[in-house]
């Protein structure tokens, strides 16, 4: 059978022969999987082994038995595979297909590849995390150890020129075959929510109905098992009876997965596929596709330490090859459950998992290599505060010492096919941790079923006793709980139960259930979680999360497991410490002073610290003074204005704004809080001492004499100026100011005059008390004199004498 990538073939093997190293480019459904590596060992390009990785344990034994069988061997002869806790290969094996992890332990374990003459990527536009490891550690192998190894990457997408430059490789392009695929889209968007899976099913009914002239198979893209799961339920009943349901997720007994990629012997099958159906796997019997538009991605927060699966729109490219699928065989139709406006928003290509993923497994393998991260070709650095972030967690866990150098410890952990989180449990806690290691790294099978991992465990000890739907899952954890038992460090002394191996593999997500209201819990790390308010843990003092949605605020707890205080304490001890602290508490507004034993952000004992040091209760009480606020009123007040007022005239003085203050606090009232610790202390607090004390004899002197505090009146009078925004004001009664030929001026301004009769009630505003006298004075003289005939109203008040007397009585 002739396949598409049959005309590219003459130009990568010479490329591979005269390089070295090539990028292949050749769309899903071209052949490229299973005709490369057989074209590779038939041209005699090494003598060694060729290893191809794939990034999924289905793509990789699909694969293998596909070129057996072009081969008429069985698998495990000149083809095999090795995945995860399976092996098919022989001494005569010379194309061995292997998942991805598998290669960086064959790297970490013999750097020099002994034996192995070829690495081949398939599906490198995927871009997962083993596969940039891998790529990186054989480029830099083949640059200083062994020159003739043979690299190729395959990619499926139109975006593998970056691969060819980093791999200073020729781009080989083929073009494939195709058939036309007429795309049809919605009228309307679809909605969000459990309403996608509605609409989902409703079209891949009108998708069947409308397509049973040109037969053929269809393939339906959903995000994964649990929109699978309902989509199927959905259309039960809604296809006609010839119609057979194939789900296709990563998760499923591999007799399963199998089924729904032969094709059907008799009926139209309907496949509902997660995206391992993309480009991994050839479905040959497919002519109709149906697009979600959705995929699931794994979404790593540094700062909360979680990992989440998010729920994304499909970008361009992952549309385009799902488009695809449906015209390998023959012209077929697409489904797209978006709008044709809609598609203008849809982004260019998906993320690379290492710019969104949890660095942890990366940053234990190049600590075992010796390089930083900036030392290898990655095609995509890694962001330096997540794999910062993944340092700290191993050197929290032993695997990496003060330097960052990888322990003992750390090299046991690498051997193992977990998270170091787990990898860690496994080997403090012994095989006993197997279950609960293996539980913690597959899906959960029991979901809806409450937090408690306990439930999982009684379930995974007899699965007859679980729900018919979740048999099949157990059973693969219980073959894996089998391997990890053998790989499982020494049982310690004590048996743990569940939450002390769980608490050794999460100490940062040990709870501590906050007071009182909702099972809300503060977790070690620093971070928050809630468990639903009937679940049977809610009640629970001390919990480990095992799983949560990753919300960076407060993380819905998916599983859990109960621990005791006893026991944080026997694995803790050497982290647990008694802190002094003193805190401005919101709540009770007032600085408490605490010695608190603690473990990370949780507070294992509580007491009274009577003794706290001023500096520290001093500290925390500017903290409340932050929040509280700063009001200047009375002294204080007019002393912060007068400053501002002359600092406005360019003079060097310390800042007495509002703002000011606030930012130099430790400065100047720190040293002058003394006993205040409450919001009524500082209610009370005269602030004017304060202010003062941060002006010198010398700005003081300056400040006396160009902005006074007071103005002194002819009689020797002292009346306080009072210095507002809008500049100085003075109130006074007019006749104090009788011989006052000068208007008083405070800051290098004109006082803001109010002029008062002698019943103390304005009568004019001035600041102009010359022009005054010379001008409206008349006026205001005629007024007073027939209100007040028994006070002086001279007509020239700048020769009389200030008086605040009444005329005296004549004889």
């Amino acid at each position: 059978m002739i396949l598409p990538i049959d005309d590219a073939l003459p130009e990568l093997l010479s490329a591979l022969k005269s390089r070295g190293r090539a990028v292949l480019q050749a769309p899903p459904g071209a052949g490229k999987t299973t005709r490369v590596p057989l074209a590779m060992l038939d041209a005699g390009l090494t003598p060694g082994r060729i290893v191809m990785l794939e990034p999924r344990r289905l793509a990789a034994r699909a694969a293998a038995e596909r070129m057996a069988e072009t081969l008429g061997e069985p698998v495990g002869q000149t083809v095999g595979y090795r995945i995860r806790g399976e092996a098919k290969v022989s001494k005569s094996t010379r194309v061995e297909v292997v998942t991805e992890g598998i290669l960086t332990r064959m790297l970490q374990s013999d750097p020099d590849l002994p034996g192995i003459g070829a690495v081949i990527f398939d599906e490198f536009h995927e871009r997962s995390l083993n596969a940039d490891l891998g790529l990186a550690l054989c480029l830099e192998v083949a640059g200083a150890l062994r020159p003739e190894l043979i690299l190729l990457a395959m990619s499926a997408t139109l975006d593998a020129a970056p691969v060819a430059a980093l791999m200073e490789a020729p781009l080989v392009t083929s073009e494939g075959r195709s058939f036309p695929v007429e795309t049809r889209w919605l009228d309307r968007p679809a909605g969000a929510g459990n309403r996608i899976a509605e609409a989902a099913a409703e079209l891949v009914a009108r998708a069947e109905a409308e397509t049973r002239d040109i037969g053929g198979g269809l393939l339906v893209f959903l995000p994964g098992e649990g929109e699978i799961r309902r989509v199927e339920t959905l259309l039960r009943g809604r296809l006609p009876e010839n119609c057979i349901i194939r789900p296709l997720f990563g998760a499923m007994p591999f007799a399963a997965q199998r089924a729904a990629i032969e094709p059907q012997a008799q009926g139209r099958k309907v496949v509902l596929a997660t995206s391992i159906a993309e480009t991994s796997l050839t479905l040959a019997d497919i002519r109709v596709v149906v697009d979600g538009g959705l995929a699931r991605r794994a979404r790593f927060d540094p700062g909360s330490g979680m990992s989440r699966l998010v729920t994304e729109r499909v970008t361009r490219a992952e549309a385009t090859q799902r488009q695809g699928r449906a015209g390998r065989v023959s012209t077929g139709i697409c489904y797209r459950l978006w709008t044709r406006g809609e598609e203008g928003a849809l982004a260019a290509f998906p993320p690379a998992e290492i710019e969104v993923a949890d660095l942890a497994g990366l940053a234990l393998e190049l600590a075992l290599w010796g390089a930083g991260a900036a030392d290898l070709p990655f095609l995509t650095q890694p962001s330096a505060p997540a794999l910062a972030e993944a340092q700290a967690l191993l050197a929290q866990l032993g695997a990496l010492d003060d330097a960052g150098r990888i322990t003992p410890h750390g090299r046991a952990l690498a051997a193992l096919p977990l998270h170091p989180r787990l990898g860690h449990m496994l080997m403090l806690a012994g095989p006993d941790a197997a279950p609960l290691a293996a539980l913690i790294a597959e899906r959960d099978p029991l979901r809806g079923a409450g937090t408690e991992v306990k439930a999982r465990l009684a379930a995974l000890r007899d699965p007859k006793r679980a729900p018919p739907e979740a048999r099949g899952a157990l059973e693969r954890i219980r073959a894996e709980v089998k391997r990890l038992e053998r790989q499982a460090g020494p049982a310690p002394t004590e048996p743990l139960s569940p939450g002390a191996m769980a608490a050794l593999a999460f100490p940062d997500r040990i709870g501590q259930r906050r007071k009182g209201g909702p099972a809300r819990y503060v977790l070690s790390g620093g971070k928050g979680a809630v468990l639903p308010d009937a679940d049977a843990l809610a009640g629970a003092p001390w919990i480990v999360a095992l799983d949560t949605d990753g919300n960076p605020r407060e993380a819905q707890v998916r599983l859990a497991a109960p621990i005791t205080l006893d026991e944080i304490r026997a694995l803790f001890s050497d982290r647990i410490a008694w802190v002094e602290s003193c805190e401005w508490s919101r709540r009770d507004a007032r600085v408490l002073a605490r010695r608190q034993e603690r473990l990370g952000a949780l507070v294992l004992e509580d007491k009274a610290w009577p003794e706290a040091p001023p500096e520290a209760t001093g500290r925390a009480m500017l903290d409340g003074i932050r929040q509280l606020g700063l009001s200047l009123d009375g002294a204080a007040e007019r002393l912060a204005a007068r400053v501002e007022l002359l600092r406005a005239t360019g003079v060097d003085l310390p800042d007495m704004s509002v703002a000011g203050l606030m930012e130099t606090l430790e400065d100047w009232l720190l040293p002058m809080l003394g006993p205040v610790r409450s919001a009524e202390d500082w209610k009370r607090f005269n602030l004017f001492p304060a202010l003062d004390a941060r002006l010198d004899w010398g700005q003081r002197q300056l400040l006396d004499r160009e902005v006074p505090a007071k103005f002194t009146t002819p009689l020797g009078r002292e009346v306080a100026i009072d210095y507002t925004p809008e500049g100085p004001e003075l109130s006074l009664r007019l006749q104090e100011l009788f011989g006052v030929t000068e208007h008083p001026r405070a800051g290098g301004r004109p006082i803001r005059l109010t002029l008062l009769s002698p019943a103390q009630r304005p009568i004019q505003v001035t600041q102009d008390l010359p022009g005054f006298w010379t001008g409206s004075y008349a006026d205001v003289r005629k007024d007073m004199r027939a209100s007040y005939p028994k006070h002086p109203w001279p007509e020239d008040p700048t020769t009389a004498e200030a008086t605040l007397r009444a005329k005296p009585r004549k004889g």
